[in-house]
């Protein structure tokens, strides 16, 4: 029986003959032992020139596309492209890994760079890339500057902060000085300076983000890579020129590479690196030069290979250590094996696929991609014959053993056989074939041939007629001289099961050593024993080549295996160590299978489990999924590029000159968060709602805003030193922000760790480390050392919801968690935290926790209002605290203070034996100073904070509270309760605005310096419009069920009611001038039109398709405007209702009296590219008829110029909802802008500043969805590189397949004649 087992014998990898040249910059380098560093197919190589000798570090699975060396010169950092790419750091005199950095990109990593300490590496993916919508060509820290550093690419260079472990980007200012340009290169200098090279061949010098000046004509064409050493500048291009600079960017040399004795024309510099008297040159086609600057004329080609195209074709000499190569790049080249050198290169007409060399080593038989073949003498490369009898690529070819006649295999099913010594005139054919040839051998007395095709069969003739040989019996005895063929029982074993017959592209057999090498589509040569019958066989597996192997050889003493990459292009000698008599030992590390300390107990007795309070239970359901998120608006944008370059060649409507400035907002999130609500050391208050930090002075009852999150803040914790406030948001990949409470600057943002969002965070005593806990399933605990940005350790918290988790403030280490069904003790374990339950009997959903007066001392309040006191993590008593669940535990100096769904404070002694005082929150205890009316008396409790005297409360209801400890209670900030808030009016001559929500209230607010709530009623149902009547007297309320009401503007009270519809009034407005007619939009695609003054309906508007979404009045109170949900614009004479048609040009020239619709051709352009994904759900323009508001589904306010004609007009973006923002209204005077937002309940002022008003930094807008793409030029290069998509269509998990055509489908080759007919790019 055959031997299964893999062979004892192994390879080692001598020699790479190659260097990734092309799609790649800037990835050459001298190290720190004046070696060589680059890398070629999935090898990083570091090359000794002095001793001609390489090492290699084989970390990888897949191409490797970008490179970083240390600033010591030491360390190497390689990124890879692959489904899961990652990046290797690794040592270049070891050649050892140092650190894998894996799980954040996906594609491949297209740029790496070093910061000054070598601590820290930024990395471009390319699906970064995609999501920007840019594509990135060098990054580059400055080494100046700490956590600064630039990135450039097409038409753009960016300049970003790092803060934390997130990036803000500033894009570069081109102005006047330069064109808009793709930038393909980069370095930064002192001072501010960043040199960066454009694909024009200009050096654009950049101070901050301002480009300052310009070098003209620095290069010929477009400058590929910039390198900065000591002594100045470097830089190379497409020109084939290195120019040397000083360091203030004055000319010292240029060296034209093309003019050199080495130098051809099209010579392209793709990487370049000074270093004293040495520079090191890589190009284009795959050559490495290494130029002497006092001797610049004669550079050193000290590294060569194949140029871009597969590489098919290898053949080995006969008697000689030399191996023959040629490639789609048309030449043919040999190698000499001993001396690791390219000794002779030749050029041909067409692509070249295959190649054999006559048995007496004088021929050299070339196959072409046309169907032609080519005889070479070896000696001097000159041509002995080119006979083309085929159409179809030639893709074998081989000579008999006794040298009489060449075989020669096409894609045309058939196999031709030539007689050598008639000059190679045809002699027989071979037609049995239904398929492309794939593979030949002869028998060792030349008189059979075998074949493999396409289609996995294996077919004989008899040579040299070419007559297929159908009796088996006789190929009995037959012996091959070679074997080569992927097909035949004698190596069943290569093929794993499972597999497509064109996996494995290449076999050759070494019959002495009784070994065979295999390589296939992914990458891997394979050495397994010969013969090996039986399907699945053992085998050693190398690893070095990125995609598809296309041929393997064994050299003509079998010393070497010679493989070749058809991607990768690279040609790679392996070494052959025959067995050895000490077997070599393959260790494999056992799998390990840790027990999931994670693993939650079954609920076995439901009995035991409490009943669920009803907000509990509403808060564990909210998931705080986006159906859009605004991290996705990138990629919906490239989706919509066909729109995009449409309009970028249009003029589009500018940005307005004027902008607005957040300044106050009636909200605070109390519905669904808990402890959310501190003093600041100041004295101030800190607490969130919707997407911004808020610091609120409450002697000057004004407020200051974090706008540093982009969706809903959900959880806040406060610094021991109540300096600095940790905010964590929603979000795919949601952050949390570090601020100062003073300046309002992020002091560090940290990402890439939590999904969906973070919903529980807490600093450490020592305020160094802080913890946070994700919203994803398995609610994920992480702690972080926030300040470098760094997570120290992490594991999954439980499947249920957690709502708190405590850093134990005597032992960093130690933390808790608690939340539904949940409370659990934790502490730090290497990168990983080991919890344990608590052990409590029956477990019970925990709302709140705190430590104690010791480090073993906890105390977490239940759903069921007992607070339990543990000891380590035994539950020593429980003691009833509230009726309902305990929302809130402070620890004091002496003492807790606890509130709960109760609405009571409770002050407690410390060991919570004795409850000390307690204050109810009611109406009637309400301080006069108050900023507005407790809507009901005692409100649950969702945040108590302690300081300068006061107990601060924060409420279901949305209310701020602070309590003396004497007894009144001041009500500081509110807004409206959960629910979402759509109605909104502003009054039409007084600083007031009213809202109605779907929290059953309508509220009048105070929009003056006061800012407060001025009155509120219950409605029996929740609201989604209002409308003031044009004295201001009446305010019209529409109702969710289908009713409406018109109230007395001051004293709420109801004047009318009618319920005439069954759908929601969607919008509601009184006609101008005296407001006689009241037109009412409902749901159920109808408006009616009541006459005010005898209450009665007069009208009613049919025609609509749709939901009425917005509604218009002329200023003559005789047409009104309605769009419906499907975007249909209608017009309608009032006020019997009757349906007008007006063309669009009429349309405009129509005195409205308001315009608050978002359809018609003068508010065409307030709709994104992407306006399929998300809505413009209302707008509103300014009475003096110059700025029209929006608000849309992504929580985006948006000003614009009106009338906003023509599709994607430019605009002024502020982001402070986390939602959809469902209305906006102007004041009556043009001096605030209100909005409301739908799911975070607040109301917004904002204050208009009028053009030349410098506006307020951290809210300033960007421009537009759509960068302006003036034409900068492009290069064939970089378009083309700009186009490569690295995405892995995957077979395997770690391997890439093939991501070339194999020859049998590739497109036939033009011919000379037709190529040079075409106009080529």
């Amino acid at each position: 029986m055959a031997d299964r087992t893999a062979p004892n014998c192994h390879l080692r990898l001598e020699w790479v003959y190659g260097y990734r040249g092309h799609q790649c910059r800037n990835n050459l380098y001298y190290t720190a032992a004046k070696e060589i560093v680059y890398f070629v197919a999935g090898v990083g190589v570091v090359y000794n020139t002095r001793e001609h000798k390489q090492k290699f570090y084989l970390g990888h699975n897949d191409d490797i596309i970008s490179l970083a060396l240390h600033p010591e010169r030491v360390l190497v950092a390689t990124g890879q492209v692959g489904k899961e790419p990652y990046i290797c750091v690794w040592d270049s005199y070891t050649v050892q890994t140092v650190s894998i950095l894996k799980d954040v990109h996906t594609h491949g990593v297209a740029c790496l760079a070093f910061d000054l300490e070598g601590q820290v590496q930024f990395r471009y993916s390319n699906t970064d890339v995609q999501m920007m919508k840019l594509t990135i060509f060098d990054i580059s820290w400055d080494l100046y500057q700490p956590s600064k550093l630039v990135s450039c690419g097409v038409k753009h260079i960016k300049f970003w902060s790092l803060c934390g472990n997130a990036l803000t980007p500033k894009r570069g200012v081109f102005g006047k000085t330069g064109d808009l340009q793709t930038i393909l290169c980069l370095a930064c200098a002192k001072d501010e300076v960043t040199y960066s090279g454009a694909l024009n061949g200009d050096i654009y010098v950049w101070k901050g983000i301002n480009l300052m000046r310009t070098v003209q004509g620095a290069h010929g064409s477009g400058i590929f890579s910039m390198n900065v050493c000591e002594e100045g500048f470097a830089t190379g291009g497409r020109d084939g020129c290195v120019r040397l600079w000083d360091l203030n960017f004055k000319p010292i040399t240029v060296i034209d590479l093309r003019e050199t004795d080495q130098g051809y024309k099209g010579l392209s510099v793709r990487s370049v690196c000074w270093r004293g008297d040495h520079i090191l040159v890589g190009t284009q086609d795959s050559e490495i030069f290494e130029v002497v600057v006092h001797d610049r004329t004669k550079p050193f080609l000290i590294m060569q290979g194949h140029c871009e195209g597969e590489l098919w074709a290898l053949a080995v000499h006969p008697t000689k250590p030399l191996a023959m190569t040629g490639s789609d790049d048309r030449s043919v080249r040999i190698w000499s094996l001993i001396d690791h050198a390219l000794i002779a290169r030749c050029n041909m007409e067409e692509p070249i696929r295959c190649a054999a060399v006559s048995t007496d080593g004088i021929h050299l038989a070339l196959g072409m991609k046309d169907g032609s073949f080519t005889v070479l003498r070896v000696r001097d490369m000159t041509e002995v014959v080119h006979i083309k009898d085929r159409k179809e690529a030639i893709h074998e070819l081989k000579y008999s053993p006794d040298g009489a006649h060449l075989a020669v295999g096409s894609n045309d099913n058939s196999v031709d056989i030539y007689g050598v010594v008639q000059r190679y005139k045809k002699v027989g054919e071979c037609i049995g074939s239904n398929s492309f040839i794939t593979h030949m051998d002869w028998s060792t007395d030349s008189k059979f041939l075998q074949t493999n095709d396409g289609s996995g069969r294996r077919l004989f003739y008899r040579m040299p007629s070419g007559k297929e040989v159908t009796n088996r019996e006789e190929l009995k005895l037959v012996q091959w001289a070679s074997w080569t063929c992927v097909l035949g029982p004698e190596i069943n074993g290569i093929w794993p099961k499972y597999s497509d017959i064109n996996d494995i592209n290449s076999v050759d057999a070494n019959f002495n050593n009784q070994v065979i090498v295999t390589a296939d589509d992914y990458g891997l040569v394979k050495l397994l024993r010969y013969p090996c019958v039986k399907k699945g066989a053992k085998f050693k597996k190398y690893l070095g080549h990125s995609a598809h192997i296309t041929n393997a050889r064994w050299s003509h003493d079998y010393q070497w295996v010679i493989t070749i990459g058809g991607a990768d292009h690279s040609v790679f000698q392996w070494k052959f160590v025959p067995e050895r008599k000490s077997k070599e030992a393959l260790h494999i590390a056992p799998q390990e299978t840790l027990a999931d300390s994670n693993s939650e107990e079954s609920d076995s007795d439901q009995s035991d489990v409490p009943e669920m309070d009803s907000e509990i239970e509403q808060e564990t359901q909210l998931t705080y999924r986006r159906q859009v998120y605004k991290e996705d608006l990138p990629q919906l944008k490239e989706q919509c590029k066909e729109k995009h370059r449409a309009m970028a060649m249009k003029k589009r409507e500018r940005a307005p000159g004027s902008g607005v400035k957040l300044h106050f907002i009636h909200g605070y999130r109390g519905y669904d968060c808990r402890s959310n609500l501190f003093y600041t050391q100041t004295g101030e208050i800190v607490y969130h709602v919707a997407a911004i930090g808020v610091v609120y002075n409450r002697q000057q009852n004004t407020q200051r805003f974090y706008m540093g999150h982009d969706d809903d803040i959900l959880c806040l914790a406060i610094h021991p030193l109540k300096d600095f406030v940790a905010t964590g948001q929603v979000g795919r990949d949601s952050s949390i922000h570090i601020w100062d409470t003073e300046t309002l600057k992020p002091m560090s943002v940290l990402r890439g760790f939590h999904q969906l969002g973070v919903c529980a965070l807490d600093f450490s005593a020592d305020g160094k480390r802080l913890a946070s806990v994700g919203l994803d399933d398995n609610h994920t605990i992480v702690l972080w050392d926030w300040r470098k940005g760094e997570k120290l350790s992490a594991m999954r918290g439980s499947k249920d919801k957690i709502f708190v988790v405590k850093i134990n403030p005597y032992l960093p280490d130690k933390l808790i968690t608690a939340g539904v069904k949940h409370m659990k003790f934790w502490h730090k374990a290497g990168g990983g935290l080991i919890g344990r339950k608590g052990n409590m009997g029956k477990t019970e959903t925990m709302m709140c926790a705190v430590y104690g007066w010791s480090e073993e001392m906890v105390f977490s309040g239940t759903c069921t209002g007992d607070i339990c006191i543990w000891r380590d993590m035994f539950l020593m008593k429980t003691v009833k605290a509230h009726d309902g669940p305990v929302f809130s535990v402070h620890a004091l100096e002496k003492g807790f203070v606890t509130g709960g769904k109760d609405g009571i404070v409770a002050l407690w002694d410390d060991t919570f034996e004795r409850c000390l005082k307690t204050y109810a929150i009611k109406r009637a205890v309400l301080a006069p100073g108050s900023k507005g009316l407790l809507l009901e008396d005692n409100p649950s409790i969702r945040a108590i904070s302690l300081g300068h005297g006061h107990i601060l409360v924060g409420t279901k209801n949305g209310e701020i509270l602070e309590v003396d400890k004497s007894g009144p209670i001041t009500l500081l900030v509110q807004g409206h309760m959960e629910g979402e808030v759509w109605g909104l009016a502003t009054h039409p001559h007084l600083p007031l605005c009213a809202t109605v929500s779907d929290d059953k209230t309508l509220r009048i607010w105070d929009l003056s310096p006061s800012h407060c709530m001025l009155a509120v009623r219950k409605l029996r149902k929740g609201g989604r419009c209002c409308c003031f009547s044009p004295d201001g007297k009446a305010l019209a309320v529409g109702l969710n069920d289908g009713s409406f009401i018109i109230v007395n503007a001051d004293t709420l009270e109801d004047l009318v009611s009618f319920h005439h519809r069954k759908d929601i009034i969607s919008d509601i407005r009184f006609s101008p001038g005296a407001g006689k007619y009241l037109a009412v939009a409902s749901g159920d695609t109808f408006v009616d039109i009541y006459n005010v003054m005898s209450s009665k309906r007069v009208g009613v508007c049919k025609g609509c398709l749709n939901y009425i979404t917005h509604l218009d009045w002329d200023k003559r109170g005789k047409l009104l405007q309605v769009n419906t949900g499907a975007k249909e614009q209608f017009f309608f004479e009032a006020p019997r209702g009757k349906r007008q048609t007006i063309p669009a040009t009429e349309v405009e020239k129509i005195d409205w009296c308001t315009w608050t619709c978002v359809l018609g051709t003068s508010v065409e352009g307030v709709w994104p590219l992407i306006s399929e994904v998300t809505e413009v759900t209302a707008a509103c323009l300014s009475n003096d008829k110059k700025v029209l508001a929006t608000g849309d589904d992504l929580g985006y306010v948006k000003l614009f110029r009106y009338p906003v004609k023509g599709k994607y007009a430019k605009f002024k973006r502020y982001v402070a909802h986390s939602t959809h923002v469902t209305n906006v209204r102007w004041t009556h005077d043009d001096s605030l802008l209100v909005t409301v937002g739908g799911g975070d309940t607040c109301l917004m002022i904002w204050a208009h500043e009028p053009e030349g008003h410098r506006e307020f930094k951290q809210c300033d807008s960007e421009e537009s969805d759509i960068e302006s793409e003036d034409d900068g030029g492009y290069d064939s290069d970089v378009t083309r590189e700009n186009e490569l998509n690295y995405t892995i269509k995957a077979l395997s998990t770690n391997m890439r397949p093939m991501t070339g055509v194999k020859p049998h489908l590739q497109l036939k080759e033009p011919s000379v004649d037709e190529r040079y007919s075409s106009v080529r790019l």
